[in-house]
């Protein structure tokens, strides 16, 4: 068992840092504050190739692995810039496509999800399913060799920078039973409106309420079977939650990195603060949860990339790495004292895209739920 990454993954490492210093933790929050993208990142780090690393090679990408589009989402938080747009274009998206799309579908939306240029965005949870996805009510029927849509999708993030939405409707299947499916509907398409939905949250991806109105889907535009989505959408939801985990564990980093310095920096009583237990403790153990966080990241990573079961895997890693960005968090803003509640710092305004990771991609009780069930073999609690 081998733990030290290969050469090609600490370079990869290095140049996504190289590429996001010079952004910083100041450009992010600016952006945020004033609701705008973070288009200058995103095309910076497409343009290098790093945002596609996971994307085949046939199709413009690195032709790597979900473990390296792990390790960029990581450096990019680490450096104060979570892109949450990396767990859902080429890692839920960019997974579902290059395993079910058909081969139009992918010389079509694979090489922009490769590059950047083509942002996709997932549109699953719904005002009353929440994680219930046998309960979805947007409905897709035929009509003629078109599909209408109909219905409502939640918390959708970022639809406002989407090119295309893959959206997952309730279909009956090819034996006529009740089932889902996905489809490819574009972003401004007739009859589909979004509305924005208030946060009281520091991130630069906005959140939407979608509405669909008989929007009109070309039969081309189904991804995969019908009524086979729910078996597709979960070959992309283990990625999404490794992403989750991955930007969770750089939020601890930064958060870490920020504590540190200060505690090494700020004197009081003619000593740093951090040659106190009191100061020191909390950020060494937020140190040691982060770093276990990590591996069982890097683990779930690898059996996703080998073809191999990775659900257990990445459920655990996507809760560990939100509980040790949290409490990474929390102990740099203890650390900072006063400060770490002022803009100038930056470090409180992490707290909220840490606190999201308890609850999205999955929450943590559904996490909870699935250990209880597939690994101790419990009885099903829902």
């Amino acid at each position: 068992m081998n733990f030290t990454e290969t050469e090609e993954q600490t370079l990869l490492r290095q140049e996504v840092r190289n590429i996001a210093k010079p952004f910083g933790r100041e450009y992010y929050l600016a952006k945020a504050r004033a609701g705008e993208p973070l288009d200058e990142l995103w095309n910076a780090v497409g343009s290098a190739g790093y945002l596609g690393v996971n994307i085949p090679e046939s199709h413009g990408g690195g032709g790597l692995g979900i473990s390296e589009l792990a390790m960029v989402s990581e450096e990019l938080a680490a450096a104060g810039c979570p892109l949450l747009l990396l767990l859902v274009s080429p890692a839920i998206c960019g997974t579902i496509l290059a395993r079910f799309g058909t081969p139009t579908q992918q010389d079509t939306w694979l090489p922009g999800l490769a590059t950047g240029e083509t942002k996709l965005v997932f549109a699953i949870t719904e005002p009353d399913a929440g994680s219930n996805s046998h309960r979805i009510s947007t409905v897709a029927r035929r009509d003629g060799d078109d599909w209408l849509l109909r219905g409502t999708k939640y918390y959708i993030s970022g639809a406002d920078e989407a090119d295309a939405i893959l959206v997952v409707a309730a279909t009956p299947g090819d034996d006529g039973r009740p089932g889902l499916s996905l489809f490819l509907v574009d972003a401004d398409a007739a009859g589909l409106t979004r509305t924005p939905i208030p946060m009281e949250l520091v991130a630069a991806e906005r959140q939407y309420t979608l509405f669909f109105d008989d929007v009109r889907v070309p039969a081309e535009r189904l991804v995969g079977k019908p009524g086979h989505g729910l078996q597709q959408v979960f070959v992309g939801l283990n990625p999404e939650r490794i992403l989750g985990a991955a930007m969770g564990n750089g939020i601890a980093r930064y958060a870490l990195s920020a504590g540190a310095r200060y505690a090494g920096e700020r004197a009081v009583f003619g000593a740093p603060i951090g040659t106190h237990q009191g100061i020191a403790h909390p950020l060494a153990q937020a140190k040691i949860e982060v770093e276990l966080a990590r591996l069982m990241t890097s683990k779930a990573a690898w059996l996703f990339d080998q073809g191999l079961d990775a659900a257990e895997a990445a459920n655990m890693a996507k809760y560990a790495a939100a509980e040790a960005a949290l409490a990474a968090v929390d102990a740099a803003i203890q650390t900072h004292g006063g400060n770490g509640m002022s803009e100038e710092y930056g470090i409180a305004a992490l707290w909220g895209v840490a606190r999201t990771l308890r609850i999205a991609p999955v929450s943590r009780e559904m996490i909870l739920n699935f250990i209880a069930q597939h690994s101790l073999k419990l009885p099903k609690s829902y």
